[in-house]
């Protein structure tokens, strides 16, 4: 019997690239790999199941599971994660000073099921008791008009979420001051091209940052990794042997950050960086695995069923397939 043809897709990460290269093979499989944009493959993923595995965004596959129509069933690989009160920027002029000050404001993001925005609202409840239902969102594109959410919607009434104007733009709205405040995943380029009286409810988003993740242990986790239900159904090996080979790919990635001698990456203090990491998140500071992840599993779920986006508060545990919620250990 010849081995599974199985394809691959998620963006070009550092922890994916030992599978991406052949150097870490799933167990019985003959592996097409794709490197698509995030935005790409959740399009592709949640509109027509198109790959066997995809990387997913966290949120949308919460909606879609409470809902009971995911086609795809994750394992406990996160390819993507962010610490997101760097994701919150703000009119300066407007005597935003504090996230207390957000009370009232007509707050932009691209998609109100976006997974940073998701993490935002859960930070901001949960550490500075400004609830969602306080603030008054508009979504649309970010740079591009025409953006709409991956799901649909059903909102609690006391959620105010309207549609920006289609020749309108959330960065041009924070720009001229329509809006404001903007909750975003990327920059956006009215921040980053310096325009006048637009920046970060952080500032020192680092040190904010360092301090929640020693208070709470949460590292947000932005993306998981799905494999459709179907095929599951069909080869229930599949799961355990992917989740393998990703923890693999993403240790063979590691030697990258310690290299003295010469250094891979373009960056000038890149181990002192990784040392300066480590002591605050431990050795592991990227963890896969399912009891690794609890604490922030948890939040996850939690926050989308108060912020109205899932229509039940599940088990972190139904979330992945069952035979992953272990690892084995020698």
């Amino acid at each position: 019997m010849g081995k599974l043809p199985l394809t691959v897709a998620t963006w070009d990460y550092d922890r994916v690239q030992a599978l991406v290269d052949g150097r870490v093979r799933i167990e019985g499989c003959d592996v097409n790999y794709l490197t698509l944009a995030p935005e790409e493959t959740f399009f592709r993923a949640f509109g027509n199941c198109e790959f066997d595995v995809a990387e997913m965004s966290m949120s949308s596959y919460l909606i879609a599971l409470s809902r009971g129509q995911c086609g795809y069933q994750a394992i406990p690989v996160f390819p993507s994660r962010c610490f997101r009160h760097s994701a919150i920027y703000i009119r300066t002029d407007r005597g935003i000073d504090k996230p207390q000050d957000l009370r009232g404001r007509v707050v932009g993001v691209p998609e109100y099921q976006m997974t940073a925005a998701l993490w935002a609202r859960g930070i901001l409840a949960d550490e500075y008791g400004v609830a969602a239902h306080e603030m008054r969102w508009r979504n649309g594109g970010l740079e591009e008009t025409g953006r709409h959410e991956k799901l649909s919607l059903d909102l609690p009434p006391n959620i105010s979420l309207e549609p920006i104007a289609a020749d309108e733009t959330l960065s041009e709205m924070l720009r001229t001051g329509a809006i404001d405040a903007v909750v975003t995943a990327r920059a956006p380029s009215s921040f980053t091209r310096g325009a006048p009286n637009v920046g970060r409810l952080f500032p020192d988003f680092r040190s904010v940052e360092k301090a929640y993740f020693k208070k709470t242990g949460i590292f947000p986790i932005m993306h998981v990794l799905g494999i459709r239900k179907e095929l599951l159904a069909q080869q229930p090996w599949l799961a355990s042997s992917v989740f393998k080979a990703f923890v693999e790919a993403k240790t063979a990635c590691l030697p990258n950050f310690e290299s003295t001698a010469a250094l891979r990456l373009m960056l000038p203090w890149v181990v002192s960086e990784v040392d300066d990491t480590r002591q605050v998140m431990g050795d592991d500071f990227w963890p896969y695995g399912f009891a690794e992840n609890r604490v922030t599993l948890e939040a996850a779920v939690k926050y989308s069923a108060e912020q109205g986006l899932s229509r039940r508060r599940m088990t972190v545990e139904e979330m992945f397939v069952p035979s992953t919620l272990e690892t084995v250990r020698i």
